[in-house]
């Protein structure tokens, strides 16, 4: 919109729980006084779920087929996910996410977080969990007329229950931040500071971002200068010390994305930040074509309807030496996404919110910010397998597209991110900027990537 040693080796158990106590306590002070670093501006940054919501306030899911027509779109629930993915071997071996905890971080978070995941989960069967919830600094008062509070509790709805679907026996820790409602104002310096504190905190072993503001509406970007994004890289480089996690959505605009003023797109490619961070793994978005048992009716494809996944080079960072060898492909950039999951509207999740009462109900949502929670499971997955945080997996998701790992599943069939007139990549062989190094099949994927990454 991500070296000590502590962290490694340690299950989060009963321990998490009285860390996350202890950050609920500190940070609700802390949080109202704490600031980023001297200098840090503030820029325009929207939760990636803003616009990607066809289907809304519906009394309970439907079928694919009552989806398909009433509104022309393919809905998906968490247990076909589940199979679409190859979870269930995963489920059945006690990989769970148990003992680890996915950190979520939005503006003004949602007020019905927890009975909403309740519901969820009762639908389809799952054991609910409880969210932790951290409100940093100031957080207003729930306004259900205020759209931009309703937009942030329908990203934070679907963070959570995405988040859950994938690893149910996880932890989840949900920070709410403060976001000024004056114009230009955002709330980037509050989500970092707010991050920096789960981390020294030790609470969390992921962080999952559906969020971003585009590289070139950062102060000083038209004249070369990016210190000002770079001045917000704190809370990332703590969590690679810490050996923390961090996802971000690649962006809902293909290859641009939004103006300053969020509604308008630039005309030509552009990136986001942070999903181009170094630091932070990038979370691209796929098409699923699935039937009703959750079985792929033919390849994923690149998500392209009601906005297109994020991709491309940035034009702050260059190219990270875990993206040598794609080289041919990204350049002297950092090129992004790094990996892709479900994120098209026409083959969206189905979400269930009560924040707003007047659209209570069932929602199909989509976007990135359906993909980074998604991930966020797969990595607390692959903690638990490996019996450690595995920390930064950038190294290692490239490493296991060189060895042509079988978790890796190319996503090659030749559709694009091109989108609002800006000509984007096409899903090719190999690594590629419109899905990244493809997308997974977590029975073979989870275990690789604990085995690839050393904490």
């Amino acid at each position: 919109m991500h070296i000590a040693r502590s962290g490694r080796g340690v299950a989060a158990s009963a321990a998490t729980v009285a860390l996350v106590a202890a950050a609920l306590a500190a940070t609700s002070q802390a949080g109202a006084t704490t600031a980023a670093p001297a200098g840090v501006p503030h820029t325009f940054a929207q939760p990636a779920i803003a616009g990607h919501n066809l289907v809304h306030g519906v009394a309970s899911p439907l079928p694919i087929a009552q989806c398909q027509a009433k509104w022309h779109i393919n809905c998906y629930n968490p247990l076909q996910y589940r199979t679409a993915y190859n979870l269930n071997p995963l489920y059945k071996k006690g990989i769970t996410g148990k003992g680890r905890t996915i950190v979520i971080v939005d503006s003004f978070g949602s007020p019905t977080v927890q009975h909403d995941l309740d519901v969820y989960s009762k639908q389809f069967g799952l054991p609910s969990t409880k969210v932790n919830v951290v409100k940093w600094g100031h957080v207003p008062p729930f306004d259900p007329k205020n759209s931009d509070m309703t937009g942030w509790a329908g990203e934070t709805t679907l963070d959570v229950e995405m988040a859950h679907a994938v690893a149910p026996d996880a932890k989840i820790v949900l920070v709410e931040t403060a976001v000024a409602e004056t114009e230009g104002t955002t709330g980037l310096p509050e989500m970092m500071s707010a991050e920096k504190s789960m981390i020294d905190h030790g609470v969390g072993d992921v962080i999952s971002q559906s969020f971003g503001a585009t590289e070139n509406t950062f102060p000083g970007f038209d004249k070369g200068d990016f210190s000002s994004i770079k001045k917000l890289r704190y809370a990332f480089e703590d969590a690679q010390r810490k050996h923390v996690t961090v996802l971000a959505s690649s962006g809902d605009g293909g290859a641009t994305d939004a103006m300053a003023d969020g509604k308008t797109f630039y005309k030509y490619r552009v990136n986001s930040w942070p999903s181009s961070d170094p630091l932070v793994t990038s979370i691209g978005g796929t098409q699923l074509h699935l039937n009703d048992k959750g079985e792929r009716v033919k390849p994923d494809s690149v998500y392209n309807d009601n906005g297109a996944g994020g991709g491309g080079q940035s034009h702050v960072f260059t190219r990270p030496s875990f993206q040598d060898g794609v080289k041919n492909v990204v350049g002297t950039r950092r090129g992004t996404p790094d990996i892709s999951m479900a994120a098209a509207v026409n083959g969206g999740a189905w979400v269930y919110g009560s924040y707003d009462p007047t659209a209570t109900g069932w929602d199909v949502s989509g976007g990135t910010s359906e993909a980074s929670p998604l991930f966020s499971g797969i990595v607390a997955l692959a903690d638990q397998a490996a019996g450690h945080r595995v920390g930064d997996i950038n190294a290692a998701l490239y490493a296991l597209l060189k060895q042509k790992n079988p978790g890796v599943v190319d996503v090659n069939d030749g559709t694009d991110n091109s989108y609002q007139g800006v000509e984007g990549y096409k899903a090719v062989n190999g690594y590629d900027m419109a899905t990244g190094v493809g997308t997974l099949d977590a029975l073979r994927f989870v275990p690789a990537l604990a085995k690839a990454s050393h904490g």
